[in-house]
């Protein structure tokens, strides 16, 4: 069974900064892609930041320069710094991966249970 645990949500003044992580753990073969979405109340859930194995990264327009995606690979994690964090930042951030569980299975979507992120002005 594979797992997706974030860490790192909570409350921080606009200007401030967060790091969020996200840990993978269980039954995995291969992870290709693992991104952080965002869903702010009200809205569809967006893309953030997005990397691949071999450390290819993209961004939304909307966080460039500000935030930073980072993965370690040996450890099967993921993690998002933001910076010059703004009021319209925040929202519920998810972790997702599409990874393989054996060498045997195609590649799945996994999801986290997601950890808040709220930005005071």
């Amino acid at each position: 069974q594979v797992q997706l645990v974030e860490s790192g949500g909570g409350l921080v003044q606009a200007g401030g900064s967060l790091r969020l992580s996200c840990v993978a753990s269980g039954s995995i073969f291969r992870i290709d892609v693992m991104d952080w979405y965002r869903q702010a109340p009200g809205k569809q859930r967006e893309l953030v930041a997005g990397i691949t194995s071999g450390g290819s990264t993209h961004y939304a327009d909307s966080v460039k320069g500000r935030f930073t995606i980072s993965r370690d690979n040996a450890k099967n994690t993921v993690s998002l710094q933001m910076n010059s964090l703004r009021p319209e930042d925040t929202a519920v951030y998810s972790c997702h991966a599409v990874l393989a569980a054996t060498m045997f299975s195609h590649a799945s979507d996994y999801w986290g249970q997601g950890t808040q992120v709220t930005v005071s002005s």
